[in-house]
Parts: structure tokens; C-alpha cells; sequence
């Protein structure tokens, strides 16, 4: 069962108001054998004292201390036939809402989004179909691109883009396996920037996000992208995944990263964020600590990968403001991902 955090109506509402300019594509379909999940899974069966090996030059993080048995958090997963009536991307919603789901749950974790709201805001949920990390950081990169307008990170990003082509030419994967996917994320960036003289209000963005076919191509981009770079650097990830499966790094990117709805975990994100230089910021919202007689809300930082250097800073409780902000920032509670908007 896919893990689900839920949906609420909230204050903020982005409804949808016009049809979105793009062509209708069919979703990708792949199924593949899950492998074993690790802490950072989207699933409900995470097991919550999971310690994969240390990646080859990454610190060596204590994973466990995000690990998470209360029941309360188990209380959002719902069938998978019920998952799929609720919005690829949800309107965004005031941080009070999340309050709202745990006040007859741990105080722990009402401490904590106690904390998160003195940074944070809003959010905004993704459906819980495996494929929620994907979709939050579609959203939130183009979300960012259409409010600041940033052309010279529209030319950057791009530039990456024929790099990940590049990449998987080069491993090996033919033109065809993965052109339309990577043609539908540049339309949409397209579509999001200047380059388009009139982007697309903010309305068609989140219309298009949760249209299942635009949505699944872009989520299929992003799996390409990864799969590319955990391979062009198998060296680097090999021992992170000796520590989550016993796959090589090929069939880990067969079986657990290139089928939709395969979930994602730190591997997946390191690669993505490297293979496109994006940062990504998680955070936690568990029912550790961490410490002892105090309630923090810990983070990673992942901070794309630079001359071979690979960066994830650590901190928690009120310092999740004091550092550098990625753009995109992710709410995670064992087995889903949400989007989280700072003040």
C-alpha cells in the first residue's frame, strides 16, 4: 500500500480557472518487484531502525534518528483506490491545517509543527501513489521559475538537461526510451519562463500538475535523470545501495527508479539534486528527537555535488532557518513527501 498524508481544504486555495495549454500525453506504464525500503522510503512499511552503509565520501549520517513508530502517523495511509480520487498536487494550505491532523496524537509531533511554524507558512500535499518526491519537485521547481523569473537558471537548467541526454546516450539507452520525457519537462519550462513571452498563470500550473498524463511524463523525466546519474557515478552510489538491496546499481535503477510509482529515498534525491545542481532541503516530521529531554525538527540539506565533493548538512530544531535556504523545500513523514512554502 502507497502511503498518503492526506488532503484538506485550506485558506490558500490555487483552484484551477482555465485550461492548461499543453498536449494530452498517455502515462507511462511499468511495473517492477519493489525492492526493500529504507528510512527514507515513501511507503508505510519503512523500517524505522534501517542504517544503509555510508555513501563513498558522504558523512556517515545516523539515519535512524529520523526513524518514526507512532501510531499517529500510520493514521493518514488510506487504499490505494482512495489515493487515486485525491489531486496529483493539492492546493496549498495553511501550516495550521497539519496541526489540525495530530491534536489527538503525540505532543511530540505537535511540538514540532509548532516549530515549523515559526519558519513555515503553507503547504502543499501530493497524492500518495509512490511517485510524491517527483511530483513536490516538479511543482516547486517550476513554481519557482514561473515567480522569479530566473533566466539565467531557465539557461542553466537547461544546458543540464542535454547533459542527463548526453548521459544516458552514453550508458548505453536508446534516443527513444527517453526523448518524449525529457521534450515534455522543456515545454513545460517553456511554458513557466519568459521564453514563452506569456507564461502561464499560476492557476494552469497547478491544472497542469495534476493533469495525470503532462504529470507522469515530467515524473518520468526526473526518473530518467536520476537513473543517469546513479550510474554514470556507480562508484560513488554502489555502497549506498549495497546497503538498501543486494542489486547491482543497473538493476537498482531497473527495478526501483526508472518504473513509476517505485518510491524514492536519499539516493534517489542525491542524484537527482546533483544530476540538475538544484539543493533540496527535507524535513523531518517524526516522533524522534534526537536528544535527549528536547524536541527538534531535524533536516538534510542536499547540496548538489561539486567537483567530486558531495555536501548534506545537518541540523535541527529552530536552526532549520539559520542556513541557506534551497528553493525547494519537502515535508517528510515516513512513507510521503509534501512541499513546504517558508515565510
Amino acid at each position: 500500500m502507497k502511503r498518503d498524508a492526506g488532503e484538506a481544504d485550506g485558506d490558500l486555495s490555487d483552484a484551477p480557472q482555465s485550461s492548461p495549454p499543453f498536449r494530452k500525453r498517455p502515462a507511462a506504464e511499468t511495473e517492477a518487484e519493489p525492492l526493500p525500503p529504507s528510512d527514507m522510503v515513501e511507503t508505510s512499511n519503512s523500517s524505522p531502525n534501517r542504517n544503509p552503509s555510508p555513501l563513498h565520501g558522504a558523512p556517515d549520517y545516523e539515519w535512524s534518528c529520523f526513524a518514526d513508530e507512532d501510531p499517529m502517523l500510520q493514521s493518514s495511509a488510506v487504499p490505494e483506490d482512495e489515493a487515486a480520487k485525491k489531486p496529483l498536487i493539492g492546493d496549498k494550505e495553511l501550516l495550521s491545517a497539519l496541526a489540525a491532523e495530530y491534536q489527538s496524537g503525540s505532543p511530540i509531533l505537535l511540538e514540532k509543527i509548532k516549530l515549523l511554524g515559526e519558519q513555515y507558512v503553507a503547504l502543499r500535499r501530493a497524492r500518495g501513489d509512490g511517485n510524491c518526491f517527483f511530483r513536490c519537485f516538479m511543482f516547486s521547481y517550476l513554481e519557482h521559475i514561473l515567480e522569479t523569473q530566473d533566466k539565467a537558471e531557465v539557461d542553466r537548467i537547461t544546458a543540464k538537461v542535454e547533459e542527463c541526454k548526453t548521459t544516458l546516450q552514453n550508458l548505453g539507452y536508446a534516443d527513444f526510451t527517453f526523448e518524449d520525457f525529457f521534450s515534455v519537462f522543456l515545454e513545460q519550462l517553456e511554458n513557466v519562463s519568459r521564453g514563452n513571452d506569456t507564461p502561464v498563470s499560476h492557476e494552469v500550473l497547478v491544472e497542469v500538475s495534476r493533469d495525470q498524463s503532462t504529470s507522469d511524463y515530467v515524473v518520468m523525466f526526473f526518473r530518467f535523470v536520476t537513473a543517469g546519474e546513479i550510474q554514470r557515478r556507480a562508484e560513488f552510489f554502489e555502497p549506498f545501495i549495497v546497503g538498501l538491496s543486494s542489486a547491482t546499481v543497473s538493476q537498482f535503477c531497473k527495478t526501483s527508479v526508472e518504473p513509476m510509482g517505485e518510491e524514492s529515498d536519499h539516493v534517489h534525491i542525491i542524484a537527482l539534486s546533483d544530476a540538475l545542481g538544484v539543493p533540496i532541503r527535507v524535513i523531518y516530521l517524526d516522533r524522534s528527537s534526537c536528544d535527549t529531554g528536547s524536541v527538534k525538527v531535524n533536516h538534510h540539506d542536499f547540496i548538489p555535488a561539486s567537483d567530486g565533493h558531495k555536501e548534506i548538512s545537518q541540523s535541527s530544531g529552530s536552526d532549520i532557518g539559520n542556513l541557506s535556504k534551497p528553493y525547494i523545500t519537502l515535508l517528510y513523514r515516513p512513507g510521503h513527501y509534501d512541499i513546504l512554502y517558508p515565510k
